[in-house]
This record gives C-alpha cells, sequence and structure tokens, in this order.
C-alpha cells in the first residue's frame, strides 16, 4: 500500500480509502450482510488501507455503526472520516450529530470531519465555529468539506481552512477539473475522490444503458426519462457507453481490469490525495488495495482521458451528478 501526507495534518492515509455507504444496503446498492461488512472491513485492513469514510446519512447511522463494531479495539491503527447531514448545519446540532457518530464509531475522536453539503440558509461562520469548537474539545481531529464549488470553497476559506474537500471525480465524470480541481490546488486543499466508478459503471457489470438498474440510473450521464432521476437533462448515455468500450479494451491490453484502471488513473492526477471507493466483499477490498502499487504511463493516462473527453464535454462543468446545472448543489 502507498500513503499520502493529508494535507494540513501530520497524518498520512492510504491513497486507497474504503467507502462505507454501502455498507448501508439500502436502495441504491441493495441489500448487505453485516458480517460480510466486517470481513470487507478486515480484509481492508489487512491489505494495508487504513483510511475508511462514512457519514451519518448512509443508512441513518447504520454504516458508522457497522465500521465502529468492525474496528473496536484496532482504533489506533486507522483514520476515520465522517460527515454531517446538510440540515445538521446548525451550531447546536453540528455538536449533536458529532457526539452521536462518535457513540455509532464507538470511538472518542474522529480524524476528519466533513460538511457532507454546504447548507445556504446557514451563515458558514456559524457551522465553522461548531466545528472549531468540536476540534478545540478534542471531539475531531481534522474539518474538511464535501461538494463544495468554488464560490463555497472561497467563502469558508476566508473563515479558516478545509484540509480536504471531497468531490465526484473520475474517468466518467470530471466536471470537477474545469474550476474546483485548480482551486484545491493552488490552496493546497486534498482532494478525496468519491465515486471514482461512477456508480458502478467502471465495473464491467453493465454493458449497455438499459442494464443499468433504476436506483443507479439516475446520474447525468442517463436521460431523464429514467425512473427516479431529477436532473431535466437529455443525458450522455451513447458518449457514456462508447467511453466505456473503449477504457475496457485499454484494460484488456495492459492486463488489469476496469476497475483496477480505473482507480490507477485517478492517483495519476495531480491533487488527488485518495480515492474514495465503496468496497462489500473482502475480494474488492484486495483488489482496490492493489491499485496503489499500480503506476500507468503518461500515455496511457493521456489515452484514456482522450477515450472521456466526449464524456466531459457532454456533462459540461456542473460537479452536480444528479442535479441540473439550474438545480445544482454546487456553487
Amino acid at each position: 500500500m502507498r500513503y499520502a501526507h493529508l494535507p494540513g495534518t501530520d497524518r498520512n492515509v492510504s491513497v486507497i480509502a474504503m467507502g462505507c455507504w454501502a455498507l448501508a444496503g439500502d436502495q441504491t446498492w441493495g441489500p448487505q450482510d453485516e458480517a460480510e461488512s466486517i470481513a470487507t472491513i478486515h480484509a481492508a485492513l489487512d491489505a494495508g488501507i487504513n483510511f475508511f469514510d462514512t457519514a451519518e446519512l448512509y443508512g441513518a447511522g447504520l454504516a458508522e455503526e457497522v465500521l465502529g463494531k468492525a474496528l473496536y479495539g484496532q482504533r489506533e491503527k486507522v483514520f476515520i472520516a465522517s460527515k454531517f447531514n446538510w440540515e445538521n448545519a446548525r451550531y447546536e446540532k453540528v455538536i449533536l450529530s458529532c457526539e452521536a457518530s462518535l457513540r455509532r464509531l464507538r470511538s472518542d475522536v474522529i480524524d476528519l470531519y466533513q460538511i457532507h453539503w454546504a447548507n445556504w440558509e446557514v451563515p458558514f461562520e456559524e457551522t465553522w465555529s461548531a466545528l472549531e469548537e468540536l476540534k478545540r474539545q478534542g471531539k475531531i481531529r481534522a474539518i474538511g468539506v464535501c461538494n463544495f464549488g468554488v464560490k463555497d470553497l472561497s467563502a469558508i476559506l476566508s473563515l479558516g481552512k478545509p484540509v480536504t474537500n471531497q468531490l465526484p471525480y473520475g474517468l466518467l465524470f470530471r466536471a470537477i477539473e474545469y474550476d474546483i480541481l485548480p482551486l484545491c490546488r493552488e490552496k493546497h486543499i486534498g482532494v478525496l475522490c468519491y465515486s471514482p466508478l461512477t456508480i458502478g459503471l467502471l465495473t464491467g457489470k453493465y454493458k449497455a444503458p438499459d442494464e443499468v438498474p433504476p436506483g443507479r440510473a439516475r446520474t447525468r450521464h442517463f436521460s431523464c426519462s429514467r425512473p427516479l432521476t431529477r436532473h431535466g437533462e437529455p443525458g450522455c448515455e451513447a458518449e457514456t457507453f462508447a467511453a466505456i468500450r473503449e477504457i475496457e479494451k485499454v484494460a484488456e491490453q495492459l492486463g488489469l481490469t476496469v476497475v483496477q484502471l480505473a482507480l490507477a488513473w485517478l492517483l495519476a492526477q495531480q491533487g488527488v490525495t485518495s480515492v474514495v471507493n465503496g468496497m462489500r466483499r473482502p475480494s474488492q477490498a484486495r483488489e482496490n488495495a492493489a491499485v496503489a502499487d499500480l503506476t500507468l504511463s503518461p500515455e496511457v493516462v493521456e489515452q484514456l482521458r482522450k477515450i472521456t473527453d466526449p464524456v466531459k464535454e457532454k456533462l459540461g462543468p456542473n460537479p452536480d451528478m444528479w442535479e441540473g446545472s439550474a438545480r445544482s448543489r454546487f456553487r
């Protein structure tokens, strides 16, 4: 496993992080057995992954509970990141959310506590003040943000400096490259990439748009005629699946899985600290961890960039995977 320094802290984290959303077993991911979740967490640890990312939103705290149970007695070995919900941005609610997460995680400290989504109805000063108080009390070690666009990130930087910005980023969703990623690089804010496989599109499971179940086919890649979508856009199904076919060819030529290739491409991007990927089975943990030892040539990195450029251009600079530009939760 390869480790990277987390900006603004004295900690090193694995460049592959285990995302814990799927452990909640909701409509997006389907049912999940707790015993298998715990076995997956232990397999990740054995493979050198020390970074686990969760949130109170995932299964209404269930993912935190499972993670806390699995890591009980091994807390000193790991780096835990969690997040509080959008509606809990008021001072007292931030404090209460953190304390509830600590109980579920069976821990006295959260290494990285993150604003999950910006709440524009609550002044950032109020939310940031609560986070600083939690840090002063020793309940959290570092503060991060998630899904912050250029305007919100600039506003929060006037109050203090988050060490990370967790953003949707991958071969099939490169919107942050327009504006947000350059700003994070300039300000030395670590980028944590979530949904690197774009809700499973880069797992090799799906060969055509109609094979993707409604719970996953909600992103702007898919037509707004698909059930559960809310973005109101035509999507880019043809471009997306054409890119997937070309990515699969490159992976085959290199003797890699599409998952390994997609994650390795992200690790080659300047400013990326760690890639947060969901894992549900021990085999997935081992496969993900192995990517840390892969290095793609500059030629392959550029080839994959060109293959996915049509998808990037069609989706444009809106970094919200689920909402159209008019209702984007980024600003």
